[in-house]
């Protein structure tokens, strides 16, 4: 199943090379009073969650065969997640408040409205296709913008899928348009669109900085959230019964394909070989397969070039000393035969590696995790804030004060787990990105403050 090449609506559109030039509709010009009220669009937001929640299987099918994922992950997490952003920024809108200042002594009233920006170019990556555009379309649309999404171009038949459910929800044509493109043809023409003025992006931060270059010129509003080195910290009293499981699964989660995965592990020393054995104890516990097979943990990565990459780590990883400890090269995959040529890796573990080395300073966006020990408080707090990155760190501690205290000291959002991100939240600093979304962020974010002033 591929996105149509040959039709175009005005709700799902494909730019190519005999396509005439699309022309996108301000709010103003779809609504002649203005965006509908927001109880009329948490209305439509709920009709689609609910359109999206009676397709779930026939989109888990599709999600898992365009991505590579597990169909066990597309049923319980990517499109249940779709479904909550929706109902989500459908509730959220309700409850949004103005903000009024009185000056009785100048006989003068202050108070602001938000108004939409106008039109949203939203840019979503592969590796969790439906669940990250949701993300966008819905607090975008939630706020009364009209937006131009472009999913990426690997991973694009779930929004394909969509596009048949927006009409059937009530949402009116030109409010929500899909262009299927790459990057260099669709991207950039979106991103340098002076009529664009606002762009959310999600992926790498070379992507990020040639946004930031087109954008430029027109001072458009920006939110880019990009990659993340974020490291896991094990204090001696933690849990490990509790910790392990959870830390293996926010390593290797969606073979490794998300941006919140736990890549460095800094174990205290004390318990630094008994974490390590039964870390990767349950590593290898991990089941690699086809995605179709309901008992498989992780599937496959989304491309050959994207595996070589992953792998090329490993390789340098060898070359500076370091010890491969499972997985890559270790251990045997066991696949059936018409499937071995596929681009599965099992989850790898690596340590004996040095903090200034590539694994550690690196995104590398695989099922490869790093760990190693540390002795103090003091020195762990350095060395995990020794990247570039700041989107997301875990802290696991017996000491409610100290878990209390991390984030004083963190340069990255801080949570029991990397897979727990709350929609209320928002997350990321350094070159994890600009902007940031959540609920009150959100609505801030595609929305334009105006003050009003009445004298009396």
């Amino acid at each position: 199943m591929i996105p149509p090449q040959g039709k175009c609506t005005a709700m799902c559109q494909t730019v190519g090379k005999k396509r005439s030039k699309p022309r996108w509709r301000l709010p103003e010009q779809l609504f002649r009073a203005g965006p509908p009220e927001p109880q009329e669009r948490s209305q439509v937001l709920q009709r689609l969650a609910d359109l999206l929640e009676q397709s779930l299987e026939e989109l888990a099918q599709a999600e898992s065969k365009d991505q590579g994922k597990t169909i066990t992950l597309a049923r319980t997490m990517d499109i249940p997640r779709a479904v909550h952003n929706f109902r989500f920024f459908a509730s959220s809108i309700l409850h949004h408040t103005s903000e009024c200042t009185q000056m009785d002594h100048l006989g003068c009233l202050h108070y602001t409205v938000r108004a939409p920006v106008g039109i949203a170019a939203l840019i979503s990556p592969w590796n969790l296709p439906l669940y990250l555009l949701t993300w966008k379309i819905a607090p975008a649309i939630a706020a009364g913008n009209t937006v131009i999404a472009k999913p990426s171009e690997l991973t694009s038949v779930t929004a394909w899928m969509m596009c048949r459910l927006l009409e059937k929800a009530g949402v009116p044509p030109g409010v929500v348009n899909i262009v299927f493109g790459t990057g260099p043809r669709v991207g950039e023409a979106l991103v340098s669109h002076p009529e664009v003025p606002l762009i959310s992006f999600t992926g790498s931060q070379p992507t990020a900085e040639r946004i930031t270059q087109l954008s430029a010129p027109y001072c458009k509003k920006l939110s880019l959230e990009l990659g993340g080195k974020n490291p896991a910290i094990i204090f001696e009293d933690a849990n490990l019964a509790e910790c392990i499981p959870t830390t293996v699964r926010s390593s290797f989660a969606n073979q490794g394909e998300i941006c919140l995965c736990t890549s460095r592990i800094f174990v205290q020393r004390n318990i630094y070989s008994e974490f390590l054995k039964r870390f990767v104890e349950a590593a290898r516990m991990w089941k690699v397969g086809i995605p179709s097979d309901p008992s498989a943990d992780m599937g496959a990565l989304i491309s050959k070039a994207h595996l070589e990459k992953v792998r090329s780590y490993i390789k340098k990883a060898r070359m500076e000393g370091a010890q491969i400890l499972c997985g890559e090269g270790v251990d045997k995959l066991n696949l059936p035969p018409r499937n071995q040529a596929g681009y599965f890796m099992l989850p790898t573990v690596i340590t004996d590696v040095k903090d200034e080395s590539c694994c550690m300073k690196e995104e590398i966006f695989g099922p490869v995790t790093c760990v190693v020990p540390f002795d103090s408080e003091e020195e762990v707090i350095q060395r995990a804030n020794n990247v570039k990155y700041g989107l997301a760190a875990t802290v696991w501690s017996g000491n409610v004060g100290r878990v209390h205290g991390w984030p004083s000291y963190s340069q990255a959002w801080s949570g029991p787990t990397a897979g727990l991100l709350e929609l209320n939240l928002p997350s990321g600093m350094k070159s994890s990105g600009v902007g940031r979304e959540g609920a009150k962020d959100s609505y801030e974010f595609f929305t334009e403050v105006k003050t009003i002033t009445v004298k009396h």
